[in-house]
């Protein structure tokens, strides 16, 4: 999956707008107002820190080499995946919508029922 497809996923999911908040290399990826993806333009190879159950993140970071510790995040709750490591498509995906799906999780009643009225 090349950046521009992973955007154009990212933005498909209801409620998602993508912004850049740090400075003008780390595109951010929000649902709500909540990020839960982020990556940067500027560096020398292709990778995502997504948000993920911490108990998942390790056991992901045992099975594929290409899956690391969040970069400059929380190591408990964030992963670096390299997207340019040879992971099928639908895997990062998956990645992807777990990482959306923990940030919503996390939602008020309120913020979930104004994310359903989106999709």
């Amino acid at each position: 999956m090349n950046i521009e497809d992973f955007r154009i996923y990212c933005l498909s999911k209801a409620g998602t707008e993508e912004c850049l908040p740090f400075d003008a290399h780390t595109l951010v990826f929000k649902v709500m107002g909540k990020m839960f993806a982020l990556t940067s333009l500027n560096r020398e190879g292709f990778t995502v820190n997504l948000k993920c159950d911490p108990d998942r993140a390790v056991e992901l970071r045992e099975e594929h080499e290409a899956v690391q510790p969040g970069y400059h995040m929380s190591k408990k709750h964030w992963n670096t995946i390299d997207f340019e490591a040879g992971l099928r498509n639908s895997f990062l995906k998956e990645l992807i919508d777990h990482s959306y799906e923990m940030v919503v999780k996390g939602f008020t009643k309120k913020l979930k029922e104004e994310l359903s009225l989106m999709e």
